[in-house]
């Protein structure tokens, strides 16, 4: 589920809003009078400080920054403002130690400097939907993308930002020195007591307001890397990128460098896998789909135990469960994803890599090389595209999908909003237009959608909402449900219109869930199901989402497959059915339809989740931190816990799975290896010419 942090209203303290302005007050009277008192200096010197200037300016601009990027909930609040100002203090502040004429044209520099950084990151977010990142700032390529466009996105009303420069040029010569003003060691005191007042009062301004977010409508924003305007939306534009640039030193200086005996690990185990594969494409069905197209939907918190279930009366998927007669169902197929959430869902999905333990690698590293199905399927002539009518910016999806072989990205600005569900456009107004756009592709070609209508909270305008959730109405359990009903009629009316386009017959297409649905009230669960459920059916039901297979010619309509698999292995299905060769990529999954000469291959199969728990069909371990007891190793056929060895060698087996993977994308071996194999081909070709070369 992709998140984002918002205000609510009700939530909002008026106590403790009035303690902050309280305390801001105080700060600023006492300082006021101490001015008063003890200083020489005439009236008009506040005014010669130009810091009133600078900050009214600087806040008129951030203002005009907000409305234009037009995010929404995110209008300004008096917390913002108390914000922005006691960042602009923290800002200036030290120019308060200045002379006037020096004071004046330090912050004609900083308003010159700020207003740029401000101009740049509505440059950025209009191209990217997203603000500058450190991250960004160092790949050249993904910055270097506006230098064609600067004209395009740049308009008019932009003027307004740098209205004020001719103000504050001027001024150091308008306002120049007049006399001291008094002895000149009580100025310095006073300046010094000035300027310790106002970063006493910018922290005040500042801190308070963003630790009352942090601990309530934004609590657990921080570190989650959703999108960077989302830390915007609590910290402010200057505040976000003093954040981005602390964590970026933080990973670069804690960072540790990798052993060579764990690359070697690592390398010896993708080694391993892609063995594995390579035995695989041996069967019958290795290459039996070559050529044909690609189409992938990923659908949001889509989970297996809804499938084919009626309540009150009701179908939850009739189009669904109409598909599943005509394709190839996996009913122990789960979810692999972490805080990441969707975005770990793509990324497992597209990469055959796990994800991180902690944030989304499409945010904190898109800078790595992977070896990921739209870029392998580029290499072999497809043109391929990504559909996700939200902001593009959001996980950082404008950067990842260039960077992973997608060859363009409709987002929400590519959207007529004719069907305003949920975050954003209706599932079925969205499928519907993306058809129009998948009509146009290239052949072959691969067609990723994202579907966002199922999104929690799950509430559904009036005129979208066709479920009766009876007694569980109203409820966020009865509106999952409709939320479901009505992500599977879009489906089944995008599948008809794949039929009527006749792509239906020469493309893979390939239906799955992205992760669980965040609801935890079990007693809606056993409700719905019709039965109480032990810890072990808990711990399944939530890692378990569908994949639907549907072949072009049909084949295996209908079948159930029962082996454990997992979101890793879909990229390297879809590539065995089209007959690309994957045993030399680093990718950690299996190909899944595959005929009985690859059945071996599969035996013993562990499905390993991020956080240390696994399943392989028998077993479920779940995983627990020393304090809370440790990992619990469940018999799934009776649903109660084994003795802690006899899971031991396949909770060894998974973490070294998750290991091999987590230093690929943290420590980049992709790229190493790729570069080390390029450096040792040139030195043979090198040593091959000299020694045929005449001497």
């Amino acid at each position: 589920m992709d998140c984002i942090a918002v205000r609510s209203v009700p939530e909002a303290k008026s106590g403790l809003r009035e303690a902050k302005g309280f305390i801001v007050y105080a700060v600023m009277l006492r300082l006021y009078r101490f001015v008063r008192d003890k200083a020489t200096l005439p009236a008009s010197w506040f005014l010669r400080s130009g810091l009133p200037l600078f900050a009214a300016a600087m806040l008129a601009k951030l203002a005009l920054f907000n409305r234009w990027i037009g995010v929404r909930y995110m209008e300004l609040t008096v917390d913002d403002v108390l914000i922005a100002c006691g960042t602009l203090l923290l800002l200036s502040g030290w120019t308060a130690l200045l002379a006037v004429r020096a004071r004046l044209l330090a912050l004609a520099a900083l308003n010159v400097l700020l207003t740029l950084i401000l101009y740049a990151d509505l440059l950025y977010f209009r191209y990217f939907q997203d603000l500058i990142s450190v991250p960004a700032l160092l790949q050249a390529r993904q910055v270097g993308a506006l230098g064609g466009s600067i004209a395009a996105l740049a308009g008019p009303k932009d003027a307004l930002l740098f209205a004020d420069w001719p103000v504050f040029l001027l001024l150091p010569w308008a306002l120049g020195p007049r006399g001291r003003g008094g002895r000149p060691s009580a100025v310095r005191g006073v300046r010094a007591a000035l300027c310790a007042g106002l970063y006493a009062a910018g922290f005040l301004m500042a801190a308070l307001p963003i630790r009352e977010a942090k601990t309530g409508w934004a609590a657990g924003l921080f570190g989650a890397d959703w999108w960077n305007v989302s830390i915007y939306n609590v910290v402010g534009l200057y505040g976000f990128h003093a954040y981005d640039a602390y964590q970026y030193m933080k990973r670069a200086f804690t960072e540790m460098p990798l052993a060579a005996e764990a690359e070697a690990e690592s390398a010896d185990w993708f080694a391993r896998r892609g063995a594995l594969r390579n035995a695989m494409a041996r069967d019958g069905l290795f290459g039996r789909y070559a050529g044909s197209s690609v189409i992938m939907i990923q659908v949001e918190a889509l989970q297996s135990f809804i499938l084919g279930r009626e309540w009150n009366g009701q179908p939850v998927t009739p189009r669904l469960n109409e598909l599943l007669r005509e394709s190839i169902r996996f009913d122990r197929f789960f979810h692999q994803t972490a805080q990441g959430r969707t975005s770990d869902a793509e990324f497992t999905t597209l990469c055959s890599l796990h994800p991180l333990a902690a944030g989304s690698v499409f945010v904190r590293h898109a800078d790595r090389e992977f070896d990921c199905l739209p870029g392998m399927l580029k290499e072999a002539g497809y043109e391929t595209a990504a559909f996700h009518a939200y902001d593009g910016g959001f996980w950082n999806r404008n950067v990842m999908y260039a960077r992973i072989g997608f060859d363009r990205f409709h987002s929400r600005k590519d959207y007529a909003m004719d069907e305003p569900v949920g975050w954003s456009l209706g599932d079925r107004s969205f499928l519907r237009q993306s058809a129009d756009r998948i009509g146009g592709l290239g052949r072959p070609f691969f067609a990723f959608l994202v579907t966002l209508s199922s999104h929690h909270p799950y509430k559904l305008p009036e005129a979208a909402d066709s479920f009766d959730a009876g007694e569980l109405e109203g409820g966020l359990f009865g509106d999952y449900l409709a939320a479901v009903h009505y992500a599977d009629a879009a489906i089944g009316a995008f599948v008809d219109r794949l039929k009527a386009d006749g792509l239906w017959e020469r493309a893979i297409v390939v239906i799955y869930g992205d992760h669980d649905n965040s609801i935890t009230d079990w007693a809606q669960y056993e409700r719905f199901l019709g039965k109480p459920l032990g810890p072990a059916e808990r711990h399944l039901l939530m890692r378990s989402v569908p994949l639907i297979v549907h072949l072009p010619d049909g084949a295996l309509g209908g079948e159930v497959r029962s082996e454990p698999a997992g979101q890793i292995d879909i990229a390297p299905t879809i590539l065995h059915l089209l007959g690309i060769e994957t045993g030399g990529r680093i990718m950690a999954g299996l190909a899944l339809i595959t005929g009985p000469e690859a059945g071996l291959a599969k035996d013993g199969r562990i499905i390993a989740f991020r956080n240390g728990s696994f399943t392989d069909g028998r077993r479920y371990y779940a995983a627990r931190p020393p304090e809370e007891g440790g990992g619990i190793c469940f018999n799934l056929e009776t649903g109660k816990p084994l003795h802690g060895a006899s899971c031991e060698d396949a909770r060894r087996a998974a973490e070294e799975e998750l290991a091999a993977s987590a230093r690929v994308t943290e420590h980049g071996l992709i790229g190493k290896w790729r570069d080390a194999g390029a450096d040792s081909t040139r030195a043979k070709t090198a040593e091959s010419i000299g020694r045929s070369s005449p001497s």
